[in-house]
Formats: structure tokens, C-alpha cells, sequence
């Protein structure tokens, strides 16, 4: 269980995080109507944390979530790490609801936590990843809006049930496709492979996240000196890739070693994977 070491809600300040804090009839809670954001934490820094904030502020107007001003945004994670004591290395997650039915105003808050043990460990061995199809068309999703693509809110039951069915697979993590195989993104993650020198991931115009650590990847492998392509891909480009990763804030970069029970290249973390994971925590460190 992860340790909540701090918790600060707009317009209330620090409270106890074993207090209350949504009434029952909080549309986040009864209609999943709420955004979230996760941040890692670098030597006390929140990592671009200006891209999240326009990704999280995106996403409550997509959700028509009533609006909160940026500067207060920032302050409720200014003030949710210094009660936390600045641990040097962390999680900082936004939550952002709707609020009571019909009352028109959010309830914002900001935790700070400790960060899930076992990422490098686990990075030096991979992740096995079970293939999964959502049953959606792969269609461009600008013209359906209403599919929400790319907003990152708290109706997660899908993405939680996925990585179930992924350990009862005998993986770790689930990658999704769409109805005619097309890959997507993972549970909680984007998704990259390598052949030669070229790194590939899916589009975002199929309605994956845009992720904030999915835009630092492509510009970090392309000063590695690696072509970076985005388009709609078969699984079958996976399965031939001389080295895959999943990407997301607080894991970093994950190898994928196995897909659906074969090995990915040699079935061991590959060397863009490690280059681009160094280049990472590099960037970090001068932010």
C-alpha cells in the first residue's frame, strides 16, 4: 500500500488524509465526471510540470468540469509538497471533480505519496505484456469528441480491469488494440518498439494519451540519433520489433520482453530502451 504523506484541497488547505473529502453526491464520484494528473517528482521538482497542468486543465474543460484558475493549480502542489516535508523523490497527483450535483464548483485537491517500490528492479528484467482488444474502431477520433480520446479522467474501471485479466494471463501489463488489431497504448501507459534505427509508436489521431513522457521519449531518441515515427501499426510489428517499452510518468521507461507469451527481440531490455531511460533521468536532474 502506497504512503499518502500529504494532502491539500483548494480552498481548504492541508487535511488529514484519513478525512473526508468528496460528498456522496460528488458527480466524480457518481458519474466518474473528474480528471487526474501524476506527476514524478525529481529531487523535490515536479517534472514538467507545466505540461501536465495543460494536459490536466485540457481535459476538465473536455469534461466540462467548472474551472479553477492555473495559479491555484500550482498552488495547491507547492503546498501539498512542502506539508509532505519536499521528499526529495515522489509522486504528486492532481484530482479534479465536478463537485456536488448542480452546484457548480470543483472540488480540486493535490496529494504527494511515496513512489511504488520495484520500477528499477523490474526494469532490468521487463515486463510481459498479454494483448487486448477494446473493440473500438481505429478510425480517427476528432470527429467523436464524446469518446473523450486522450482525456485523462478517473473512469478507469476498464484500464484497472485490463491489467487484472493481464496477471491472470500470466503477464504484467496489458497492451490494447483496436477492433482490427491496430495498437494502441497501454492501461496506463503509451507504447514504443525499435527496429534498427528506426523508434515507432502509435498515433495520436487513434485516441491514445498524448503523454508527457511519450514527448520527451521522441525528442530524446531523436538526439540519440534514431527516426522517430508515428502512425497506425499492426501487433505484428511488435512481435518482429528488436526491442519494445511501455513510457508513462512515475514508471519511466518499462522494457517489454514478452508479448503474448513470445519474446520481444531477445527477450531482454534492449539498448535504445536503456539510452533513452538514462537520457530521461538526465533531463530530469537539469529541470
Amino acid at each position: 500500500m502506497t504512503t499518502i504523506r500529504s494532502v491539500v484541497v483548494l480552498g481548504r488547505g492541508v487535511v488529514d488524509p484519513d478525512a473526508p473529502l468528496f460528498h456522496v453526491d460528488d458527480v466524480g464520484m457518481t458519474r466518474g465526471q473528474a480528471a487526474f494528473e501524476t506527476i514524478r517528482v525529481y529531487a523535490g521538482h515536479p517534472f514538467a510540470l507545466a505540461e501536465h497542468l495543460d494536459r490536466l486543465i485540457a481535459g476538465a474543460e473536455r469534461l466540462e468540469l467548472p474551472a479553477v484558475t492555473r495559479a491555484d493549480l500550482e498552488q495547491v502542489a507547492h503546498d501539498a509538497l512542502a506539508a509532505a516535508g519536499s521528499p526529495p523523490d515522489c509522486a504528486l497527483r492532481y484530482y479534479w471533480t465536478g463537485g456536488r450535483e448542480g452546484a457548480g464548483r470543483s472540488v480540486v485537491l493535490a496529494t504527494v505519496s511515496d513512489l511504488p517500490a520495484g520500477f528499477d528492479a523490474q526494469r532490468l528484467v521487463g515486463i510481459r505484456v498479454a494483448s487486448m482488444s477494446l473493440g473500438v474502431d481505429s478510425a480517427p477520433r476528432d470527429a467523436m469528441p464524446w469518446l473523450l480520446a486522450g482525456v485523462k479522467s478517473t473512469s478507469y474501471a476498464v484500464n484497472l480491469a485490463a491489467r487484472a485479466e493481464s496477471i491472470r494471463r500470466g503477464a504484467e501489463d496489458a497492451l490494447f488494440l483496436a477492433a482490427d488489431g491496430t495498437i494502441l497504448e497501454g492501461p496506463t501507459s503509451n507504447v514504443w518498439w525499435r527496429s534498427g534505427s528506426v523508434l515507432r509508436t502509435p498515433s495520436l489521431d487513434l485516441g491514445v494519451l498524448a503523454g508527457v513522457t511519450r514527448t520527451q521519449v521522441a525528442a530524446l531518441g531523436r538526439a540519440a540519433g534514431y527516426t522517430v515515427e508515428e502512425g497506425r501499426f499492426p501487433l505484428a510489428a511488435i512481435a518482429a520489433a528488436d526491442e519494445a517499452w511501455m513510457s508513462s510518468s512515475l514508471r519511466e521507461l518499462m522494457p517489454i520482453v514478452e508479448l503474448d507469451g513470445r519474446p520481444v527481440g531477445d527477450g531482454r531490455p534492449g539498448p535504445a530502451v536503456a539510452a533513452i531511460q538514462a537520457g530521461l533521468r538526465r533531463l530530469a536532474g537539469a529541470r
